[in-house]
């Protein structure tokens, strides 16, 4: 597997979406490596889109890291107790991102299921171990994913996102972005993306 290079990330945001499914996202720790396939993101198209944080284009603490250039990321609590990791992409000033919405564990599946629940796998119940990543603050829990990674560098060796050169071929669905009644009419655009009948995908239409 090779990692995504900086160029990757500096495309056309719903390019790089569609293309970030079947990737692995990867967290390097001291003692493990936690690794997750790609299988649902949404993306957040700026200033012109009225459900992104930097719609209204001021730049605030929370939002100065979509302000970087693309490959960098953007992690933030929602509701006070959960985090979501996101892609920066483009170049610097167009801030721009990508959620990860949903993964497949691939590595260090115990380690997740203890991160996630306090527990290993085989004391899960089916609707535990259908739970692990399937949604952006439980794959945040599950791979350990804070505060302490917000602003880095995906093109790093601590938090990135690789390849493989043998790649799956994979179906895309497009439908509507989840959790954003509020954003008027841009609730209503098909820009989350997601691999057809994986079983990790947060919700399926």
């Amino acid at each position: 597997m090779k990692k995504l290079t900086r160029e990757f990330y500096k495309r056309d945001t719903l390019l790089v979406a569609k293309e970030l499914l079947g990737k692995y996202l990867v967290v390097d720790k001291e003692n493990c490596t936690l690794k997750g396939k790609i299988v649902e993101v949404e993306a957040y198209m700026g200033t012109k889109d009225k459900a992104a944080h930097s719609y209204s284009g001021k730049i605030t603490e929370r939002t100065k890291v979509m302000y970087k250039e693309g490959g960098y990321a953007y992690v933030y609590l929602i509701y006070g107790m959960y985090y979501c990791m996101n892609v920066v992409t483009l170049e610097e000033n167009l801030p721009e991102a990508i959620l990860i919405r949903a993964i497949e564990p691939v590595s260090e599946l115990e380690t997740m299921c203890k991160n996630r629940y306090g527990k290993s796998f085989q004391e899960l119940n089916s609707y535990e171990k259908k739970n692990i990543t399937n949604g952006p603050g439980k794959l945040c829990k599950a791979m350990d994913i804070t505060k302490w990674l917000n602003g880095e560098d995906l093109c790093g060796d601590r938090f990135y996102i690789l390849q493989d050169e043998n790649e799956d071929k994979i179906e895309v669905i497009s439908s509507k972005r989840i959790g954003i009644d509020y954003a008027e009419e841009a609730k209503d655009f098909l820009w989350r993306f997601y691999i057809k009948d994986n079983k990790f995908v947060s919700k399926l239409d």
